[in-house]
């Protein structure tokens, strides 16, 4: 128990040290005039409540070409902004005005109160008097009853993820423009969105909030449906070196179900990480939350560059359908077999 009690005091300490190196960073940045703003991110919620994502930043200035693109998007920019902790955050919603508090790394994830129609509504986020930003959030109606959660890396964009230095080299270094979407999965869940209308989509991910830009507009480049994005952000918690993604992963997935009790879920992700094990956990916890789960199985070369693939145990006599294939066009084809989708 001492060596235990040691452990988590030296993590806590560590916890201390990234907040004041942040903290630096940003007198730093505000005695060059530079002055923070909010990132959005895409949320979520119902008729009555809006779940509001964003980030409180000091970011350096980057200048778009003529058509508005940037001219190269290295994976570094995203983690040389300066997060800006506890900073006041006014939301505005339908003409109503709300302060929040960002978290000691500047994230902003916060439930509010909110009358809005189903559908995407659009909201605006400021920090100390700064221009307002507009953010859009996907109100789900309450006679919705089905939804889609999908993984990132390796399910949608190939990333190879669970290998440290390639993951690294991913992160911060390739150019997001040479980055490259799985084969078929955005005409899978462009399929399934288009058949449920009004149903929510969301890309849950272990990824940090760093990446929330470069993953907006890959997806949108790459033609996949619009959704909330659930990320993570990196570093030491009060008693973890690292924060889990399991556990980021498992949690989100638990508080979908108790927000939306009546959304039957289908589940996406990939053999690479722990999505396999993570969805069957859920699984066996809220069979009544999930319509389906679609795996895709990475080919032996990516097996290989993400160190390895999960076995995917059989669930052929499960409740819950499960299927798993190669590539988006695979899965649609099983999943239309097994009547999760509509052939």
């Amino acid at each position: 128990m001492p060596a235990k009690t040691n452990m988590r005091t030296k993590v806590l300490w560590l916890a201390r040290m990234e907040y004041r190196l942040h903290s630096w960073r940003e007198r730093r940045a505000r005695a060059r005039g530079q002055r923070p703003t909010v990132m959005p991110f895409p949320g979520y919620g119902g008729v009555d409540w809006v779940r509001v994502l964003g980030r409180a930043l000091i970011v350096p200035p980057v200048k778009p070409l003529g058509t508005g693109e940037y001219a190269t998007v290295r994976g570094w920019r995203s983690f040389v902004a300066v997060p800006v902790g506890f900073a006041q955050v006014s939301v505005t919603i339908a003409g109503v005005t709300h302060e929040v508090v960002a978290d000691r790394g500047g994230v902003i994830d916060t439930v509010l109160p909110a009358q809005l129609e189903p559908g995407w509504q659009t909201l605006t986020m400021s920090v100390e008097g700064s221009e307002p930003v507009e953010t859009r959030v996907f109100i789900v109606g309450p006679d919705i009853r089905f939804g889609v959660v999908s993984d990132v890396d390796d399910t949608v964009m190939v990333t190879a993820l669970p290998r440290p230095l390639l993951a690294a080299w991913n992160s911060f270094v390739v150019d997001e423009h040479a980055r490259q979407p799985v084969p078929g999965m955005a005409v899978l869940l462009e399929r399934i969105a288009r058949d449920t209308p009004g149903s929510p989509v969301i890309y849950l991910s272990t990824g940090a909030w760093n990446i929330a830009p470069t993953l907006t507009r890959f997806l949108q480049r790459h033609l996949f449906p619009p959704g909330a994005m659930l990320l993570t952000d990196w570093g030491p918690t009060h008693d973890r070196w690292f924060r889990s993604g399991r556990d980021h992963k498992l949690t989100n997935l638990r508080r979908l179900a108790r927000e939306f009790p009546q959304i039957k879920w289908l589940l996406v992700g990939d053999d690479g990480q722990h999505d396999e094990a993570i969805y069957t956990a859920f699984t066996t916890e809220h069979p009544a939350s999930v319509a389906g789960v679609a795996i895709r199985r990475l080919s032996p070369a990516e097996a290989v560059l993400a160190g390895g693939r999960t076995v995917v145990d059989d669930h052929s006599a499960a409740d819950v359908p499960w299927v798993t294939e190669s590539d988006g066009a695979g899965l649609l084809e099983r999943l239309e077999k097994v009547g999760v989708v509509e052939a």
